[in-house]
């Protein structure tokens, strides 16, 4: 049984993550976002003086949130409106097996969308002494960020047939937690600081980006991974 669930699994996976690159809006994507983080970093590297690229990992959550909730809106908005997804259906698959394999997809592509950055870092070497712990302690927590939003905008495609729709709100909730501790924090009392943070996806995320591999930080994905898996399978259960 758990072999043919992981066939099934590798089986979507296969095709979802081949889907993302027949069209040419996977390439215009990933170019636009390196265009624009490659531009954004290296505007204020020259004024640090400091072979860092801390400023890169500054800005990716915000780029994330906007980023990913676009990538995944089609996952299952698409083929609830085309009527592809009543097909889907009818093979021996489980909803658990769908929802694992879409999300593995968008894992994937947000893999391939972060792997040319690589080359800022390799940059940056040749400008000065790069401490690569850090640097490959941060791509780890950018990989989980990235789950982290892939399954929250998959739970929002699940929400809708309307691919806007689901933009718009796997944005907005990606966006709050990108966002939270600079514009929420901002206003709330010392006391309630602390609660909050704990929410926000930037705060966990610049704690590893420091290196620092807490356990607490990698248990916030893994839950916020979790719970967006859940209720996207909660939710097709209820439609189907």
């Amino acid at each position: 049984m758990r072999n043919k669930t992981t066939e099934n699994v590798k089986h979507i996976f296969k095709k979802e993550f081949k889907s993302y690159f027949v069209s040419p809006i996977a390439y215009i994507v990933i170019s636009i976002f390196l265009l624009i983080m490659g531009w954004l970093f290296f505007s204020t590297f020259f004024l640090n003086d400091q072979a860092s690229l801390v400023g890169f990992f500054a800005i990716l959550p915000p780029a994330f949130a906007f980023i990913i909730p676009a990538v995944t809106m089609r996952l299952f908005s698409e083929e609830m409106n085309v009527g592809t997804y009543e097909l889907l259906l009818t093979l021996p698959v489980t909803f658990r097996d769908i929802i694992v394999g879409k999300f593995l997809a968008a894992v994937g592509f947000v893999a391939v969308m972060l792997a040319p950055t690589l080359v800022y870092a390799i940059t940056v070497t040749f400008m000065g002494s790069l401490d690569w712990g850090p640097v490959l302690g941060s791509y780890l927590g950018a990989l989980l960020l990235g789950a982290a939003f892939s399954a929250i905008g998959l739970l929002a495609s699940a929400m809708t047939r309307n691919q806007v729709v689901a933009f718009i709100i796997g944005m907005a909730i990606c966006v709050c937690l990108a966002l939270l501790t600079d514009f929420l924090l901002f206003f709330l009392p010392d006391s309630l600081v602390g609660f909050f943070q704990f929410f926000s996806a930037k705060y966990h995320f610049a704690d590893i980006a420091k290196g620092v591999i807490d356990s607490r930080n990698i248990l916030y994905f893994l839950s916020v991974i979790f719970i967006a898996l859940y209720g996207a399978n909660l939710i097709m259960q209820e439609k189907k």
